[in-house]
């Protein structure tokens, strides 16, 4: 009803959703709802009875099951053999003195012609010995559980994120953990005035180089952090402080390793994943999950159910979504029109995949948040289920930060046009809410750099103090907080910043591997820079701050944008957005005095100010100033003095 354009579609868009009502209602059953039908984590791997250990697997190829650990010196035993249940599943029972909390352990798998240790799927926890490398399970069953200290906070309307990665959240050159996260980088955030934290990488994988993104055991929390209890603990303190912490999932695909993860685990390359190359991922080297099975679907459920649950996750970020969705993944394709979207190279499993999660997620907890990195721009996949969409809350803007890269290495600054600017950070779909940012860790990923490393360069490392003066800082310095306040202002309901970038964090990530001789400098946070009253940096942490605080106070999000002014020659860009005006002079050299455009009638105060001395700035504003419209010509004429490179924030006194 919204876009005719979908007419021509809306047989498969039905089509679609009569397919999830017809699977939820098989994986739902009997249930009242969804999320009660889905609870493989509490019938698979390990869990302690008053007086026995059981511990039950799905592999239906398998011909034997062996525990081993070290209770049997890891050595196959006829004693630690696992009983076949039916055609699909397996179980052991041992005595609660076999096992015991912190103790290491793993599967042995046997099937015709083969055989090979694995970690179950559902392990809780895997370790990697400091010296072979290797991953093992161990029991984690504490004596006491976690004691919660802090309800979940109540769901802001307009998430402000603050992407985090924990291992590299420290500046010393090594892995941190969830205890320094907690003290350290805690506080940072809950000054800057972020509402929502989003940890990345923190299902466990083997190799710490992805970033997170190549998943081996999806209930286990990373150990290279610390332990689940520790986890707990931050989450915890942040909900204390206000802010809500999302889980970075990735059940868009699976490691390929075979010892730590679950390709191959019976011998079979099916049980999770696609039969043969449809499997396989051609561009991650990953596995590509099967959503057509009851089993699967289950699992990932499952699993949603659990970082809620067991780890009050306050929703999630759902890695890869394209890469689900698409037979080709999504690879080397543009979607120029809506065909595209229903030409029969969308896989509906794992779109009924999608909407189950959903579903789930908020029958557990409705003021749960769900955000999709998808890429595509497929309709209907932050709309309501109830309206035949997929059901995300939001979708993640990545147009915007490609914009701005390309913007940034193409085109110099006398030629950025307003207008496109405008467009490409409000281009989305009427009826949904999306994430705007400047740039995320992706944007920062070794062969690229940060949005201000591209505007200083190596300037950065000798024109940052505060005693000398720098043409190119000054250029960076006021692009980079014009960058964020335009891309925060005209905002589809939520804002996301990566860890370190809202102070200009030079270089680039680049975590330790052959390539780098296994260097941990770049896959670090240098906090010392904006801790530095002698730097810049500081000013720009303060700008951040402010604007995000400015954000929050102001609710100026609640409503659209309505552009104003679309100066073409003189790169002026004025929109009004909920009784606040946003000008910006993306003008490198020229400031225009006097300069009248109409504007809703009444008293215009400055709120924020990008030229700020407290925020770098060369204070060429009088914020004391009370601009007044003047009727004129059947117009309300505001008259402004707008200098060259400068964002400013006016409230509307009607």
């Amino acid at each position: 009803m919204n876009d005719p354009l979908l007419l021509p579609y809306l047989p498969v868009i039905q089509g679609r959703h009569q397919h999830f009502i017809d699977v939820l209602h098989r994986v739902q059953g009997d249930a009242k709802c969804l999320a009660d039908a889905c609870n493989s984590h509490l019938y698979y791997g390990l869990h302690r009875t008053h007086t026995e250990w059981v511990l039950r697997e799905w592999a239906p190829n398998a011909t034997a099951i062996f525990l081993l650990c070290d209770s049997n010196d890891w050595q196959k035993n006829k004693h630690y053999s696992f009983t076949k249940l039916n055609d699909q599943d397996w179980e052991l029972r041992v005595p609660a003195n076999i096992l015991r909390h912190e103790m290491l352990y793993k599967l042995l798998v046997e099937w015709e012609g083969g055989s090979g240790e694995r970690l179950p799927s559902h392990t809780t926890r895997a370790v990697q010995d400091d010296y072979t490398k290797v991953f093992s399970a161990q029991v984690w069953c504490p004596e006491h559980p976690y004691p919660w200290q802090h309800p979940r906070p109540k769901a802001t309307p307009h998430p402000l994120i603050y992407e985090a990665h924990i291992g590299m959240s420290t500046e010393h050159q090594r892995v941190s953990t969830f205890i320094e996260f907690r003290l350290y980088v805690l506080p940072r955030i809950a000054a800057l005035g972020y509402n929502t934290i989003q940890l990345m990488a923190i299902q466990e994988h083997p190799y710490y180089g992805s970033f997170g993104y190549q998943v081996a055991n999806f209930f286990a929390v990373s150990s290279r952090f610390g332990t689940p209890e520790e986890l707990k603990e931050l989450i915890d303190a942040a909900h204390g402080l206000g802010i809500r912490v999302l889980l970075d999932i990735v059940h868009s695909h699976s490691v390929s390793n075979e010892a730590e993860g679950l390709s191959h685990f019976d011998g079979t390359d099916y049980l999770y994943f696609h039969r043969g190359e449809r499997g396989k991922h051609p561009a991650w080297d990953s596995r590509c999950f099967d959503y057509g099975k009851p089993q699967v679907l289950n699992f990932l459920l499952s699993n949603c159910k659990y970082w809620l649950e067991e780890y009050r996750f306050d929703g999630f970020r759902f890695d890869g979504v394209t890469s689900m969705i698409y037979y080709d993944h999504g690879l080397g394709k543009a979607f120029t029109d809506y065909s595209f979207y229903y030409d029969g190279n969308e896989d509906d499993d794992a779109l009924v995949y999608l909407t189950m999660a959903n579903q789930l997620i908020h029958e557990l907890y409705p003021e749960a948040l769900t955000i999709a990195e998808e890429m595509s721009g497929l309709p209907g996949l932050a709309s309501p289920i109830a309206e035949k969409g997929i059901g995300f809350d939001y979708k993640l803007s990545m147009g915007i930060p490609d914009y701005w890269i390309k913007l940034l290495k193409e085109v110099p600054d006398e030629q950025w046009h307003v207008g496109n600017i405008y467009y490409e950070l409000t281009n989305k779909r009427a009826e949904e809410r999306t994430i705007s940012y400047a740039e995320s860790h992706d944007q920062a990923l070794v062969g690229d750099k940060t949005i201000f490393f591209w505007l200083t360069d190596k300037e950065v490392y000798t024109g940052m103090s505060v005693f000398d003066h720098s043409l190119i800082i000054d250029r960076a310095m006021a692009l980079h907080k014009m960058i964020r306040l335009v891309t925060l202002g005209t905002a589809g309901g939520g804002y996301l910043n990566f860890m370190g970038n809202e102070w200009g964090h030079p270089e680039w990530i680049d975590f330790p591997r052959q390539g780098n001789n296994w260097s941990y400098a770049h896959a670090r946070r240098l906090w010392s820079l904006v801790d530095d009253s002698n730097l810049k940096f500081k000013y720009l942490n303060a700008f951040d701050s402010a604007m995000i605080h400015f954000a929050t106070d102001s609710k100026f999000l609640d409503r659209e944008p309505h552009i104003l002014v679309r100066d073409i020659e003189r790169q002026l860009l004025i929109f009004e957005r909920s009784g606040y005006l946003f000008v910006f002079s993306f003008n490198p050299t020229t400031s225009y005095t006097d300069y009248q455009f109409d504007v809703p009638a009444g008293k215009y105060t400055t709120i924020l100010n990008t030229d700020n001395p407290a925020f770098g700035g060369d204070n060429r504003i009088d914020e004391s100033v009370e601009h007044f419209t003047q009727y004129t010509g059947k117009e309300n004429l505001l008259s402004l003095y707008i200098p060259a490179r400068i964002g400013i924030v006016l409230k509307i006194d009607n």
